[in-house]
């Protein structure tokens, strides 16, 4: 697997990740022992940038990264966020940045991924009320205890990266990017690219859209929280659902799946982008992971440039309580 830096940070992490969200929470039930298996394959085929939260499944997500990398710490890249408040039963509670808070996650997180030092701590939302000074600056004392190697910003506005990277370098930041969400490129990428901040894209396949494998939102589990996304709502799904075509079609020829149609357009916006395609199974994570060797030819953008102009997916990317966390 191909390595990519992320940035001028010094952190290098394979060119694909893994996003391991959907193996505890929001894609319907998970199983562990297959989980675990997918992180073990994952970093057999060199996939060895594992990403997680602390908020996903209540904490679990960390303790099932932890359980999986006991006796491979050396292999990996982790990283893991702080930002949304889960109360025991899964409330949510909202967003703290406070200096207190970060130091206190951040010792959580460590207890739970079972490891000495996080290697990446991102700020998975931006908390309005404290400023990111401050949060960086606990952050920035993170590093100095030993207890973070390298910082990270999630879904952050420009003028806030700007400011943060002030207080300390950040070495990624991580949004949604792919053929359906391609708003980071009018003054995200640019601004990271300025700083020499490293670009994390999640949700590269659409949350599963762009996989081709999704002809119906009735297919998804109930307690899929795609179920009340917009863009897979009875008003959206079939206009969304055409713009895949496009990537069938092209996978067709290319004697490919569509996922790695999606994933190897991602990968081609730049050696400083590193998509983390999410999945609980060995089947996907193969399926991606064969993406990295993929290499689209000038025909191949132009065609997905016509059929994916910006703005060309219909529906926000989240419901509009999610959207109100994003670019702050």
């Amino acid at each position: 697997m191909e390595q990519r830096s992320l940035g001028r940070s010094g952190l290098t992490v394979s060119a694909l990740g893994l996003g391991c969200m959907g193996m505890s929470e929001y894609y319907g039930p998970g199983d562990d022992t297959e989980s675990v298996a997918t992180i073990h394959r994952a970093i057999e085929l060199g996939v060895t940038f594992l990403d997680t939260a602390d908020q996903y499944g209540v904490g679990r997500n960390e303790e099932l990264v932890g359980r999986a990398v006991k006796g491979r710490r050396d292999k990996v890249v982790i990283a893991t966020k702080f930002g949304f408040i889960r109360g025991p039963n899964g409330e949510r509670l909202g967003i703290s940045g406070k200096p207190d808070y970060v130091k206190s996650a951040c010792d959580a997180s460590l207890k739970r991924l079972g490891v000495d030092v996080i290697d990446l701590y991102y700020q998975h939302r931006v908390d309005p009320q404290t400023p990111i000074e401050d949060t960086v600056g606990a952050m920035a004392d993170l590093v100095k205890a030993g207890k973070v190697r390298f910082l990270g910003l999630s879904e952050a506005a420009p003028q806030t990266i700007r400011r943060a990277h002030k207080v300390h370098p950040i070495a990624a930041l991580q949004t949604e990017y792919s053929l359906f969400s391609r708003d980071v490129e009018d003054e995200i990428l640019p601004a990271v690219r300025e700083l020499g901040i490293g670009f994390v894209a999640y949700a590269p396949l659409g949350r599963g859209f762009l996989t081709g494998g999704i002809k119906k939102a009735e297919s998804l589990a109930t307690d899929d929280f795609r179920r009340v996304s917009p863009r897979f709502s009875d008003e959206n799904f079939g206009r969304n659902l055409e713009l895949v075509r496009t990537i069938e079609a092209l996978a067709k020829e290319r004697g490919c799946k569509p996922s790695q149609i999606a994933l190897a357009w991602v990968l081609s916006r730049g050696n400083d982008v590193v998509p983390i395609p999410g999945t609980k199974r060995r089947a996907y994570l193969e399926e991606n992971a064969a993406a990295a060797g993929i290499r689209l030819g000038a025909a191949d953008f132009e065609r997905l440039e016509k059929a994916f102009p910006k703005g060309a997916a219909a529906g926000e990317r989240y419901a509009a309580a999610g959207m109100q966390t994003l670019n702050i």
